[in-house]
């Protein structure tokens, strides 16, 4: 019911790929209404993220079983996890492992011990501006300055309680 929901979501908000957002009429960020105004777009669905206990049981499952041509697991240190990308056509599949006890995911899977979806990632063409937006219409951030995300680009994450339940992450084009 939640996926459903969530798909729901994708396809209004994929109605406005490609088109210039300036100020939005509600605040929702997956339920936004845009302004054609020129200030920056949002792109395409990067990737979708899940929260794994075991990364190389999940690397195998999508790599062996299904058949997908999966990255080695990298570090990433400043976000406390390790990622593996899962190639999916033009999108991709990041699986999450946690770096230690102190990482946010290995919160999210004391909660979830059998993992789950953490979060979706969207491309924005500008980023400072789109955070400029999002804050306007109080959709809150988590930080206030973007860090550098596991493809080398800026990103931040909006608040899931702001987003419908989903955790968002904007990525910089």
């Amino acid at each position: 019911k939640m996926a459903a929901k969530m798909f729901t979501r994708l396809r209004l908000l994929s109605r406005h790929l490609n088109k210039p957002v300036a100020t939005v009429q509600q605040t929702s960020c997956l339920g936004t209404t845009a302004v054609n105004e020129n200030l920056w777009n949002i792109g395409k669905l990067n990737h979708v993220a899940i929260a794994v206990p075991d990364l190389d049981k999940a690397t195998a499952l999508y790599r062996d079983t299904l058949g997908a041509k999966v990255s080695e697991a990298h570090p990433q240190p400043d976000h406390g996890v390790y990622t593996v990308f899962v190639e999916l056509g033009d999108t991709k599949i990041e699986l999450l492992y946690p770096m230690g006890e102190n990482s946010p995911i290995a919160k999210f899977l004391e909660k979830n011990q059998s993992g789950g979806m953490h979060h979706i990632c969207l491309e924005v063409s500008d980023i400072t501006k789109a955070l400029e937006t999002v804050r306007a219409q109080n959709i809150r951030t988590l930080g206030k300055d973007p860090k550098i995300g596991a493809h080398g680009k800026p990103v931040m994450f909006l608040h899931p309680k702001d987003c419908d339940g989903v955790l968002v992450e904007l990525e910089q084009e």
